[in-house]
């Protein structure tokens, strides 16, 4: 079973947007989906400013999350990461908890570490990680 840890954007647009696509994240056998509440508060400060009307959607979607516990400051694997302040606490939780995969859509800050293991944790776009299922959903038919 895949742990898929959801970053503050990937909630944010799930939420902004009724028809997204990333939707689909919350359909998924075999998938458990895990945030912090770090990023659950970012998602919604976010939302507040552009969608306040979207602020009881994500709450809803978060109603079918689990909302990990904040990591103690946590060290972050040496292999090369170098992440800005603000964004240093969703990978440690993602590492805490034990997800398979972090999902975001933040190319800025963690697109140098797509497709990367750091510590365990493979990082992805939404749309890399679905893209991968349906392949080797269609691999094993």
């Amino acid at each position: 079973m895949d742990r898929l840890f959801l970053d503050a954007n990937v909630l944010f647009s799930a939420a902004y947007l009724s028809e997204s696509p990333l939707r689909k994240l919350w359909s998924l056998p075999r998938a458990e989906l895990v945030t912090s509440a770090f990023a659950l508060e970012e998602a919604r400060r976010n939302l507040l400013g552009y969608r306040p009307e979207a602020v009881r959607l994500l709450h809803e979607l978060c109603s079918r999350v689990t909302i990990a516990p904040e990591a103690a400051a946590v060290a972050l694997p040496a292999s090369g990461v170098e992440l800005p302040e603000k964004d240093r606490p969703i990978l440690a939780a993602a590492l805490t908890v034990g997800c398979t995969h972090l999902l975001t859509g933040d190319t800025r800050h963690f697109g140098a570490l797509y497709g990367r293991r750091v510590g365990g944790v493979l990082v992805l776009t939404p749309a890399e990680y679905l893209r991968r299922r349906r392949t080797e959903r269609g691999r094993r038919r």
